[in-house]
């Protein structure tokens, strides 16, 4: 009983942060933060009390190092398009994206499992297509144009933050293969804080390669902006312990569709601090995204 309460508070905890997280991201993004700086100040926030965690994180073998380099490589990648996704795109439309990973894996799983899936599970896929289309109706450019007997594709397809979305959506998909590989070789605490150290190498070489001119300017924003990154580290920090956490109990697929429920917390988000539009259709949409996640995962069971 204790068990499950705790877990239901680790999912709870993990649906609030993630888009609190992405409005910090958000914010950093829209003024001169560069979202690869983005991403290894938070790994090095991250670093030092992680650094003070090592002596109490369990022994791990090969297989374990291995999958932790990779989730956390996958992670950098992941969260660095998603911040490029957020700086050009509403928060309002991108969250809802990610009810799309319950989807992947559903049709994944066809090709590569030979899973057939149920009658709930094609009801479900085709919830997530038709809330997707109550979203992307907000975007920029809902209609299909054509011009010069060619059909144009839709404003919201190509908008970029829509297709970084999507990106990084495949990048975390990836991620949270090779997170529960790490997690079932050691324990969520290791996990997490070997996650959040070998991110930030990871970010410096690649900062080092692609940002290095910009560095001195990133720092001096960071000393200005400090308490938003401060924040920032603190709530991916919660999201991701409270992440390694549920997927110790549960099976990563229900976990990530009972984790969609922050699409409707980011459309919230999204008009609360951003003033952004279409909020009720996005509502609507993220609600019937969700819906389809879930039918998506019963059918599973």
């Amino acid at each position: 009983m204790l068990i499950a309460d705790v877990t239901s508070l680790a999912i709870a905890a993990r649906i609030i942060a993630n888009p609190i997280s992405n409005v910090f991201q958000k914010r950093l993004a829209s003024q001169s933060a560069d979202p690869l700086f983005v991403i290894g100040a938070t790994h090095g926030l991250l670093t030092i009390p992680c650094l003070l965690l090592v002596p109490w994180t369990a022994a791990a073998g090969p297989a374990f190092w291995a999958n932790i380099t990779i989730s956390a490589a996958l992670a950098v990648s992941g969260n660095v398009l998603l911040v490029y996704a957020l700086r050009s795109g509403d928060l309002s439309m991108l969250g809802p994206i990610n009810a799309y990973k319950a989807f992947v894996s559903l049709v994944l799983g066809i090709f590569l499992l030979g899973e057939v899936p149920t009658v709930s599970g094609l009801a479900g896929m085709v919830l997530i297509l038709a809330g997707s289309v109550i979203v992307f109706a907000t975007g920029t450019s809902g209609e299909v144009q054509v011009e010069s007997g060619r059909t144009r594709m839709p404003g919201w397809a190509r908008d970029p933050g829509v297709r970084f979305r999507f990106a990084a959506l495949g990048l975390s998909a990836t991620e949270a293969v090779f997170l529960k590989r790490a997690l079932l070789a050691s324990s969520p605490l290791t996990a997490f804080v070997f996650w959040s150290v070998l991110g930030l190498p990871i970010a410096a070489a690649a900062i080092a390669m692609l940002v290095r001119a910009r560095v001195g300017q990133q720092t001096v924003f960071l000393r200005s902006q400090w308490r938003t990154y401060a924040w920032l580290a603190l709530t991916t920090g919660i999201m991701q312990l409270t992440t390694l956490y549920t997927f110790g109990r549960l099976q990563v697929g229900p976990s990530l569709a009972l984790f969609q429920l922050s699409s409707l917390i980011s459309v919230f988000l999204g008009y609360r601090y951003f003033q952004e539009q279409h909020i009720r259709r996005r509502l609507l949409g993220a609600a019937v995204m969700v819906a389809g996640a879930a039918m998506i995962v019963g059918s599973k069971r």
